[in-house]
């Protein structure tokens, strides 16, 4: 059985530290990535929402390259969002810009109330390819 192995980007951010986990765990040819958000590297949110969800998949595609990815490697996508109506042509816009063509990763969408300041938050698994 293989030791899970912590995966941190090259410019993490503060919440890494102040909240205590790992951007993302490697088990096997696995990759477990914490729930990305628009954080700045202070850890603060992006005020604006368009600009807050493309930080997230900035900060998410910084976790995927920490660990020999890219979006054409993710199997599945869990996203988190405030108030889902009002978001997800937003959402939508720029997902069309940053996942790239079929076969697309499994997604599943959830409304939450409270995401710690943010608005928008997205998580992912995802197969390391073989070096």
């Amino acid at each position: 059985m293989s030791q899970r192995q912590a995966i941190f980007p090259v410019n993490r951010h503060e919440l890494y530290d102040q909240h205590r986990y790992s951007a993302a765990i490697r088990s096997g040819d696995l990759l477990f990535v914490s729930g990305q958000v628009g954080s700045r590297e202070d850890g603060s949110p992006e005020p604006e929402f368009e600009a807050q969800t493309r930080l997230a998949f900035q900060n998410l595609a910084a976790v995927l390259e920490a660990a020999g990815c890219t979006f054409a490697d993710v199997i599945d996508v869990t996203s988190f969002h405030t108030h889902p109506e009002a978001q997800f042509e937003t959402v939508m816009a720029v997902r069309e810009e940053v996942i790239g063509d079929p076969p697309y990763p499994n997604w599943t969408a959830v409304g939450v109330n409270w995401l710690a300041g943010f608005d928008f938050e997205i998580k992912v698994i995802a197969r390391i390819p073989e070096s």
